[in-house]
């Protein structure tokens, strides 16, 4: 039930350690343990917003953008639909007849000094509208919060394999960083993802939704330094799906 397996923001499969290493692409200018410093405490509160609010306006941004012009679906840059002092960053979407198993994506970032970075390791959503067109339609109380939150328990308390490192350095424990959304509504345009990671051309139609819940372990990066950064993260299923992302950033002064 559900596609959390499809949209989630993921990683690497076997060696998860070396192979991050290998590939984060370490800046020697920010290597070290004060790297960590840039990493926000999941209880802080960032410009008036709690966790849990930026992960409900994380999920209305990627709900809110076109497929073609969307940057999970690399069909723009990272900066589509960003506004804000807080951009929002994030995996690979892939469609039911994808596999996304064997998928490492690089992406170049430009990012303007002052915004801080929010995205998920790995995360999973749930809504009333898919449960009434898709997952259980016509079922009432599968629409009903309770319902979709304890169906996304599992991506609080028992996420898969996962790893972050900025600039090379290993976040430890992402299991701290585990948040739960406010409940939220959210917008989609015709050319929604919702379509195309259900393989349903048209089936979801455009309009504004409610109710629409979220979890998973989310990391809030402070402004860094002018310069170029690497943030590289993912996460394995037992499923085997697996993804790993790589930002390769500038950050303009």
């Amino acid at each position: 039930m559900k596609k959390a397996w499809v949209i989630l923001l993921l990683g690497l499969a076997a060696a998860v350690t070396a192979a991050a290493q290998s590939a984060s692409g370490v800046n020697p200018n920010m290597k070290g343990p004060n790297v960590l410093d840039y990493v926000v405490n999941p209880n802080s509160i960032v410009y008036s917003k709690a966790f849990s609010e930026w992960d409900a306006e994380w999920q209305q941004w990627a709900y809110s953008i076109p497929v073609a012009n969307h940057p999970l679906f690399d069909n723009a840059d990272c900066s589509q639909g960003q506004s804000g002092k807080v951009w929002f960053l994030g995996g690979k979407f892939c469609n039911n007849n994808q596999s996304c198993s064997t998928t490492n994506v690089q992406r170049n970032c430009t990012v303007s000094s002052g915004k801080y970075l929010y995205f998920p390791v790995a995360n999973g959503e749930d809504s009333a509208l898919e449960e009434n067109l898709v997952e259980n339609p016509g079922n009432m109380d599968d629409q009903q919060i309770g319902f979709m939150r304890q169906f996304e328990d599992p991506w609080l308390v028992a996420p898969p394999i996962e790893y972050a490192f900025v600039d090379g350095v290993a976040v430890p424990n992402l299991m701290s960083y585990s948040v739960q959304s406010t409940v939220f509504g959210f917008t989609i345009p015709a050319d929604n993802y919702l379509n195309v990671i259900y393989d349903m051309p048209n089936g979801f139609p455009a309009g504004t939704y409610y109710p629409a819940v979220d979890q998973g372990q989310y990391l809030m990066i402070a402004p860094l330094p002018p310069g170029h950064h690497v943030i590289h993260f993912g996460a394995k299923w037992t499923s085997g799906w697996a993804l790993d992302i790589t930002y390769f950033l500038k950050v303009t002064k």
